[in-house]
């Protein structure tokens, strides 16, 4: 049940509908009915995963109510004890259900290259959807009751909410406790300025998933399915467009996330912040997927030690960040290696300021705009081994861009058109919002005429030249 499909469409207008009118005013109940939309809408995409999702938040609950206890009564190892066994926990179904298998391959064809036959096998395991967002919330919920930054919830309706939210369940945002929990405490009206805003917001996001995404999406698979055959200028193309449609995809999806929310009366924490126009590595990353990097900052990198200390150990600690970041996407040796790539270039980043390099601000000017397109050819280059089966399949990628460059590169006119369309329209939005924000703005100008012929041509964009097959989000995987 993807949000922009039909049956997405009528599952919400009956949790909406129903919780504001009969349960309007009535916070425990809209929370309780939350959790079984949340359930409903979890066991629609994967029934048999659901006792996970269930059994987990309780391991949890339970877990942050000893912890405190325990801080109450001034047994901090106790305490600390429990929280590094939630850790383990959440670790360790990580590792069973998305890199068990990753382990036992790998070690076999190490074995095998050294001589020695093995009789490892792998398993059939299914990986549950959503689990690397729902361990992550899991995890620092009981991290933040053990630094006494949050108190636990002793009502298990209001964390399994928070927990299973379901416009944040399978591709995030992955939202803080401190920041959600406290919404599920308090009464919940209907807004019209909240929900207005919540629209404008979906419709957005589905414009840049159907329109841009989607109609990038066919011509990049045709090209990266057939890329040995292809001459260097259809895969340098094609690169460049899933670039964007990666974008596009996952801001797309996060959009429509936080929209759901606001029209829920929730504020769900912004996941991107125009990445594209990102002047260095360090800046891309604090603007791409924000969720997950404050997540990491806050949870790995400080801990361990963060920038506060030697040089050697700074460096090692933005590269385990940046290799956990990797790994975190999937059980594949390509992630590891775009992450280990990722961090590299925020390393280098870093040691360039520090050598007092000046920084520009927000004016455009050639200084600016080289850096911004440095930048995004970097980061382009790295989603050839993200989107790439195997490290063999990218270096074969990256040497048929050198091919016949030159040469006319394959052409699907109608999605190349229709994705021009969507990427000049992001283009002039991301800009205007990048450099001249508090001028003209389409979706919320003055004039009411002018904001409804925005809606309404992004509608008709939509309807027009967007992709209707409702496509599985690029992140639905991670």
């Amino acid at each position: 049940m993807v949000v922009n499909s039909i049956v997405f469409l009528i599952f919400f207008v009956f949790v909406f509908l129903f919780y504001y009118f009969p349960l309007k005013e009535k916070t425990k109940a809209q929370n309780l009915f939350l959790l079984a939309a949340s359930y409903f809408f979890y066991g629609y995409a994967d029934l048999k995963m659901l006792p996970l999702l269930i059994i987990s938040t309780l391991v949890y609950f339970y877990l942050g109510i000893w912890i405190k206890h325990f801080n109450v009564s001034k047994n901090d190892k106790k305490a600390s004890l429990l929280m590094t066994l939630g850790i383990v926990y959440g670790i360790v179904l990580l590792l069973y259900f998305k890199y068990l298998n990753f382990f036992l391959s790998s070690f076999s064809d190490l074995f095998e290259s050294l001589g020695l036959h093995t009789n490892i096998h792998t398993f059939n395991i299914v990986l549950p959807l959503g689990i690397s967002f729902f361990t992550f919330r899991l995890i620092s919920y009981i991290i933040e009751i053990n630094r006494g930054t949050i108190e636990p919830s002793y009502n298990v309706v209001t964390f399994g909410t928070y927990i299973a939210f379901f416009p944040c369940l399978l591709s995030g945002p992955i939202d803080r406790p401190q920041e959600f929990i406290p919404q599920l405490e308090h009464k919940r009206l209907f807004n019209y300025n909240l929900a207005i805003e919540g629209l404008k917001r979906i419709l957005w996001g589905a414009f840049k998933k159907m329109v841009i995404a989607d109609n990038i999406a066919i011509y990049v698979d045709t090209v990266w399915n057939g890329y040995s055959s292809m001459n260097g200028s259809s895969l340098i193309l094609a690169l460049i467009l899933y670039s964007f449609q990666i974008y596009a995809d996952f801001s797309g999806y996060s959009d429509m996330a936080i929209g759901i929310g606001q029209l829920l009366g929730f504020k769900i924490r912004e996941n991107f912040n125009r990445p594209y126009f990102a002047r260095s590595a360090s800046e891309f990353w604090r603007k791409w997927h924000m969720s997950l990097t404050s997540w990491l900052i806050d949870y790995i990198y400080i801990p361990l030690g963060g920038n506060r200390c030697s040089k050697l150990r700074h460096l090692f600690n933005t590269l385990v960040v940046f290799i956990i970041c990797g790994f975190w996407h999937g059980a594949n040796w390509t992630f590891v290696f775009w992450g280990l790539y990722n961090g590299v270039l925020v390393t280098i980043n870093k040691g360039e300021k520090k050598n007092n390099i000046k920084i520009d601000k927000n004016e455009l000017n050639i200084s600016v705009f080289f850096k911004i397109s440095v930048t995004f050819i970097l980061i382009t280059l790295g989603w050839v081994v993200f989107r790439s089966e195997n490290l063999l399949q990218a270096l074969s990628f990256f040497k048929g861009m050198t091919k016949n460059v030159m040469s006319v590169p394959f052409i699907h006119p109608t999605t190349l058109l229709y994705s021009s369309i969507g990427l000049v329209i992001l283009f002039i939005k991301e800009f205007k919002d990048e450099f001249v924000p508090v001028k003209f703005k389409i979706y919320h100008h003055k004039s009411a005429i002018v904001r409804y012929s925005g809606y309404a041509l992004t509608i008709l964009l939509i309807m027009l030249i967007g992709v209707m097959d409702n496509g599985q989000f690029i992140y639905f995987k991670f």
